[in-house]
């Protein structure tokens, strides 16, 4: 895999879009993940004892976590997205942390969320660790990522049918930087690429074992924006769920 440097500064670049991601997020309908929540409250296990996510955003899947029985700790990098998240009741407890370098002892929680996050951070396999570290044995992690093939991808246009054409080499990390425009909102987008393997290796790593496999297709019924319906064939996200062999 190549090393790449780091292109930027995961913790300054989300502290400076905060506000941005809140009002993107908050905007009822507007993205795609409310095609998805559903199946996404189906595929997340029951709740435990305890529940931590990693890298909270503005809070809505621990709101959602938490109005399925979730007692959620909610992390993030961010202050100001915590902040946020805060204010919204998304949680019971709130930490800024970086998902490297959590401020918790191991073992602590029987379930780990971790939604769209680890495209974010630099150094994914510790932030895979950090999370194993924290999970207690027999608990839970649960990952949603960006398709790794749609990660290397884009349609050549806004049609539904749209052919979808693939860049450069699918092997090798990659730094990315986007901005999208959707309803009088923009969000300002970077992260880093990996190819399965570069997950699958570091769940292993950590002693973490794949239990489930999902790649979910929209399934709210009525939505027919070609945004959200050109996924119904091809997956735009990868769910997997995983177990602490420790």
């Amino acid at each position: 895999m190549v090393d790449q440097p780091l292109e930027h500064d995961a913790a300054q670049h989300w502290e400076s879009h905060a506000a941005e991601w809140t009002r993107w997020a908050r905007e009822p309908g507007h993205d795609v993940f409310w095609s998805y929540r559903r199946q996404f409250r189906e595929f997340v296990p029951a709740p435990g004892a305890s529940t931590l996510e990693i890298g909270c955003g503005e809070g809505r899947i621990s709101r959602e976590l938490t109005d399925l029985g979730h007692r959620v700790t909610a992390t993030d990098i961010s202050p100001s997205l915590l902040a946020a998240a805060e204010e919204a009741g998304s949680a019971d407890r709130y930490q800024v942390a970086d998902a490297g370098d959590l401020p918790f002892d191991d073992n602590a929680f029987d379930r780990v969320v971790a939604y769209n996050v680890l495209m974010d951070v630099p150094d994914m396999p510790a932030a895979v660790a950090e999370a194993a570290r924290v999970l207690a044995p027999g608990g839970r992690l649960t990952v949603s990522i960006v398709h790794p093939f749609i990660d290397r991808g884009a349609f050549a246009d806004d049609g539904p049918d749209a052919v979808f054409e693939v860049g450069g080499s699918y092997f090798d990390r990659e730094h990315f930087t986007g901005t999208e425009q959707r309803s009088g909102h923009v969000m300002h987008f970077a992260g880093w690429s990996h190819p399965l393997r570069g997950y699958t290796a570091a769940l292993t790593d950590a002693g973490l074992a794949i239990t489930a496999v999902h790649e979910p297709r929209p399934s709210e019924a009525g939505d027919d924006r070609a945004a959200v319906s050109r996924w119904n064939r091809l997956p735009l996200f990868l769910w997997l769920n995983c177990a602490h062999l420790a």
